[in-house]
């Protein structure tokens, strides 16, 4: 990609400052002078600086394949920076300065005073990170991380998993397919087949099957926090639920972290379309709708942290403790609780072989590849299962749609139903199951069984994808904290009479059995398992929090 070609294909990615903009900027800024070949900052630095060019121009290098290639020159007026600046996040590419160049230069503290201080401002940078953000994405020349393994590894595929839902850049390269390009690379680190798989950047690091942790560590996206501070409210888990009382807490001035195991936007994350979502009638992806709201939190100064798994808590000095698999501990005034739940795995013989090669528990564009022009299975009879079948039938041969019950309608949208009914590439099976599942290394095969006839039939498949069951994500609470049957929490006048309660009132509506704890969201009993009310209960719970801490304050006064 050459430099004409970025700046003509992406217009919106540089916008160039007038005088009022500029003098607003320099109220937050100090202007520093760089010669020529100075490195403002490059690739993997964390907590680099935000640029206003005054004089000079700054060169933008990627060097994420290996060698260094310009992508853009920024002229006087325009700006450097993208999402990363907001996120604390390390940077993507190396910004230098050509010629004697004059800056202004913004920290983030006061690139968030702008943001919140100055709409207009705001808006035009926050587009801007946006596109920008887009455009490397959608840039087939811009490689990010470079991840190398073989397409049916399952550590290779939980990598690659974990930095697209995290919205994280990088190239995957598979020694089975793209040989020349896999076999070079090895070479250039001295790498065999047996060390695969690996993730690095350029030529200056490379990390041989990391775990999540320790990736999300080596590039910069778990975020780091003082563990003596006292948060106002922590919220334990990220998805619509949680991204929502995110947002309503730190823009209420809260004192906000957001816990998150594996990635923000929860199961609604990995939805390829979401279309009866109130404001969006064109639909959006639940990756975009995740990245939005994640955006939006963090503009008003919301923390994440991922991934963090709360693994135990417990209370002292009224206050929620919670402890972290990683050792770490959180101490919050008020806690909601909005970690969702799991898709139940498929109840079939040798399943745990296929997990990750070739049983999926997601549908999302990087799954859709892996099964191009094959035939798939979708396992479920709810609105993910019809939103998977519809993704997947844009590039999949053939989608087969399994449902255990006999009326689709039961528990999908109608609009779902009527769609699947009317593709021409998908193919209902009611009152079906998978019995048998076959494949040498990766799943291959599958032997379907219909539970009303006992008829079976084997079909070829390129991957199985299962939306079953919901298991809330609750075994990490203690038993002050009330669930039903399933597992699920007892809020409001769900819980039990006989649960001790000391506040000399009725719990509030999202309110848990244990006072100043809220749950909202899909792990709460008897929620209405939709994006819109858990977004709905996610912002109403911060309501309930700030009436939690009026009591806090009013009962230290006495």
């Amino acid at each position: 990609m050459n430099v004409p070609d970025f700046r003509k294909t992406n217009p919106q990615a540089f916008p160039v400052l007038n005088e009022t903009q500029i003098a607003a900027i320099a109220e937050f800024a100090q202007r520093k002078s760089y010669a020529s070949g100075d490195v403002l900052y490059r690739a993997g630095e964390k907590e680099f600086k935000f640029y206003v060019i005054e004089r000079g121009a700054i060169d933008i290098f990627d060097r994420s394949s290996g060698e260094p290639r310009l992508l853009v020159t920024l002229q006087p007026g325009e700006f450097t920076g993208d999402l990363a600046n907001l996120t604390g996040r390390p940077s993507n590419i190396d910004a230098i300065a050509t010629g004697n160049t004059d800056v202004y230069e913004i920290g983030e503290p006061d690139l968030r005073n702008i943001i919140g201080k100055r709409p207009g401002l705001s808006d035009l940078i926050l587009l801007t990170f946006i596109v920008r953000a887009q455009a490397l994405k959608d840039s087939e020349d811009f490689t990010g991380l470079r991840v190398i393994g073989t397409r049916f590894s399952p550590d290779a595929f939980r990598l690659r998993d974990f930095l697209a839902k995290n919205q994280v850049l990088y190239t995957f390269f598979d020694v089975k397919t793209d040989t020349a390009q896999a076999q070079s690379l090895l070479a250039a680190f001295q790498l065999s087949e047996s060390d695969l798989p690996v993730v690095g950047y350029g030529q200056d690091w490379l990390l041989k099957n990391p775990s999540n942790d320790e990736l999300a560590a080596h590039i910069g996206i778990k975020q780091k926090f003082a563990t003596d501070n006292v948060v106002d409210v922590a919220i334990v888990g990220g998805g619509p639920a949680g991204l929502a009382a995110a947002v309503y807490g730190a823009s209420e001035g809260l004192h906000t972290i957001v816990l998150e195991q594996i990635a923000t936007g929860g199961q609604a994350g990995t939805s390829s379309r979401i279309e009866n979502y109130l404001g969006f009638p064109t639909g959006l992806s639940g990756a975009e709708l995740a990245r939005r709201a994640t955006l939006q939190a963090e503009k008003f100064g919301a923390r994440f942290s991922v991934p963090s798994q709360a693994t135990e808590l417990r209370f002292a000095d009224n206050m929620s403790v919670l402890h972290l698999a990683n050792g770490e501990q959180v101490r919050a005034k008020a806690l909601i609780i909005a970690s969702g739940a799991d898709y139940r795995r498929l109840e079939v013989e040798g399943r745990e072989r296929f997990d990750g090669a070739g049983v999926y528990y997601a549908a999302t564009p990087m799954e859709a590849q892996m099964c191009s022009g094959e035939a798939v299975v979708v396992v479920g009879g709810g609105n993910s299962a019809g939103q998977a079948c519809l993704f997947l039938a844009e590039s999949a041969r053939k989608v087969v749609l399994l449902v255990r019950g006999r009326d689709l309608g039961q528990n999908m949208s109608d609009y779902l139903v009527q769609r699947l009914l009317e593709a021409k590439n998908i193919e209902l099976l009611m009152e079906t199951e998978i019995s048998t599942m076959l494949g040498d290394g990766h799943l291959e095969e599958v032997e379907l069984k219909n539970n009303q006839s006992g008829e079976r039939r084997a079909i070829k498949v390129g991957g199985v994808f299962s939306f079953i069951g919901a298991i809330p994500r609750t075994a990490w609470l203690p038993k002050e904290i009330e669930t039903d049957a399933k597992g699920f929490i007892k809020t409001g006048s769900r819980i039990s009479s006989s649960t001790q309660w000391a506040k000399g009132r009725a719990p509030f509506y999202l309110e848990t059995s244990r006072a100043g704890i809220f749950a909202a969201g899909d792990v709460r009993s008897d929620s209405v398992k939709r994006v819109g009310s858990a977004v709905g209960e996610g912002a109403m719970a911060v309501q309930f929090v700030h009436e939690y801490l009026k009591e806090l304050r009013n009962s230290a006064k006495d």
